[in-house]
């Protein structure tokens, strides 16, 4: 070999004669490398500009957009996977999970934890209007929430039956709108779109929550269907409504509805779906609306 390629990829590394490491000189190295930290820099301060900007779009205590969760929906408890509930009324085991989730969500709705004068008001024993609190811009602070007892709910409280009905096969369903920042849902001004069980009904500053069978072929399946909610109405009150978001609003407390199923058939997969009516709500739509397959077997 030539003198030139005896040292092989040591010389590639580093070439003693020529001083270049990897086959740049120092200087070489030097300029490279102010250039890609003033160009990475350059894209940082593009990036970081952005930011600063669209944060300057937003607003700190209401989303930008909320036009795709208006009306707010309906959601319930326990929580069932692929929205089915099973189990078995022998068998503690099947409906424990179903009993415990119930049990972890409605304790921050007991009495005790809403004695802090500061942070929670009586808004009332019956449905009223609005409870405003100013504009969420304002300076006032964070807001005020109305307590709400689980007591109100009755036989699906879990305090006299703490497996919520499941242990008799008459089990609990605990129904909730979901949170949207400053949405003020109305009871439903016509009667034309509610369910033949609602007709002339008053809906006084609440709105019903209403469930049946989803098909045709569990109709009579399902049983007597009791409702127990704020001051004995089957819906949600108005007074606890608008919600100021969790930064405003961190000790909001969602008025809630319970369900409870009577009469089930049993060792039989039962269609339902529960609605909630008002303005906003359509009968087509699937707003407000949940379906749940439940079976009890004996």
């Amino acid at each position: 070999m030539s003198g030139g390629k005896s040292g092989g990829w040591r010389e590639t590394l580093w070439d003693p004669e020529k001083r270049e490491f990897l086959g740049r000189t120092g200087d070489s190295w030097l300029k490279i490398s102010v250039f890609y930290v003033i160009f990475y820099a350059f894209l940082c301060g593009i990036f970081v500009a952005t930011i600063l900007v669209l944060l300057m779009t937003l607003n700190m205590y209401k989303p930008k957009y909320q036009d795709r969760i208006l009306p707010s929906g309906l959601s319930f408890s326990p929580y069932a996977h692929n929205l089915e509930i099973i189990y078995k009324t022998d068998d503690p085991s099947s409906y424990e999970v179903y009993v415990k989730n119930l049990k972890e969500f409605i304790e921050q709705y007991n009495d005790e934890k809403q004695t802090d004068d500061m942070k929670y008001e009586d808004c009332g024993t019956t449905p009223k209007l609005y409870t405003e609190r100013g504009e969420l811009e304002s300076n006032t602070g964070q807001r005020k929430s109305c307590r709400f007892s689980r007591r109100e709910l009755q036989g699906c409280s879990g305090e006299n039956d703490t497996t919520f009905g499941f242990k008799e096969g008459k089990p609990c369903l605990i129904v909730k709108l979901n949170r949207i920042i400053n949405f003020r849902p109305k009871p439903p001004s016509s009667s034309d779109l509610l369910p033949d069980d609602l007709q002339g009904k008053s809906f006084y500053n609440f709105l019903p929550v209403h469930c049946t069978n989803r098909w045709a072929e569990d109709d009579g399946l399902i049983g007597e269907i009791k409702y127990f909610g704020f001051a004995g109405n089957a819906g949600f009150p108005l007074q606890y409504f608008p919600y100021y978001g969790k930064m405003l609003h961190p000790n909001y407390l969602q008025p809630l509805v319970g369900i409870k199923f009577t009469n089930l058939t049993k060792n039989r997969e039962l269609r339902i779906k529960c609605k909630v009516y008002g303005e906003g709500y359509t009968a087509e739509g699937i707003d407000g609306l949940f379906y749940v397959r439940v079976t009890v077997k004996q």
